[in-house]
């Protein structure tokens, strides 16, 4: 059974990210997939402290809402990240989930731990939105979420972003965002279900990005 994560680190409900990430999950499960949502907001994550404590056994010390949320970064099949642009970076919600995947980048890297599933066995997109239309808003957060992903050994194949989209639900007055973000989710599975299939991600006004790594 296909098990997919929508990580939502925005804290205005019905916000364009959230509307986003909905679309996408509808594709997803259009396809008999479920996407179990997580909103990073309504959780207690505290930032990593660097305190050293997961060196020896790539297990975080602190014990907070983050715990709940560990395995299933490393064993889900599919993986949803999405946060708005906040100084041209992710959310701060986003932000500390990733910081405290330090202990899993001791796991990975330091103790070679690497989760059962293989990396090409698991796929992952980040979906962002952005009040500003500068062509470089998405690239710091693009760079995290590539380190992010890489950390918990799922392939980054690739962005929706959607530049200049600020008030509140005002993505669903785009003529194809939504349209096209759920046909993503759909395609998602697919490639997922047949490896010989390839998630086709065309070059438009929003900025979308195939990132396969």
């Amino acid at each position: 059974m296909i098990k997919a994560l929508g990580l939502l680190g925005s804290a205005r409900k019905g916000g364009n990210t959230e509307l986003l990430l909905q679309s996408v999950s509808a594709g997803i499960k259009s396809q008999g997939v479920n996407v179990e949502l997580i909103r990073l907001s309504e959780l207690k994550i505290a930032p990593c402290r660097n305190c050293g404590g997961c060196d020896e056994t790539g297990v975080c010390v602190q014990q907070d809402d983050m715990q709940q949320i560990f395995d299933k970064l490393l064993s889900y099949d599919i993986i949803l990240l999405a946060s708005p642009i906040y100084f041209m970076g992710v959310s701060a919600w986003t932000k500390a989930l990733i910081d405290r995947c330090q202990a899993l980048w001791i796991r990975k890297y330091r103790l070679n731990k690497l989760p059962d599933k293989a990396r090409s066995e698991r796929k992952g997109i980040f979906l962002s939105v952005s009040g500003m239309k500068k062509p470089t808003v998405f690239e710091g957060a693009k760079l995290t979420v590539k380190s992010f992903f890489a950390t918990i050994h799922v392939t980054y194949l690739g962005n929706l972003l959607f530049p200049g989209i600020d008030e509140k639900g005002e993505i669903a007055k785009h003529p194809t965002a939504l349209n096209y973000a759920q046909n993503i989710g759909e395609q998602l599975v697919r490639e997922f279900k047949n490896p010989e299939f390839r998630i086709s991600i065309e070059p438009s006004d929003m900025m979308v990005e195939h990132d396969r790594k």
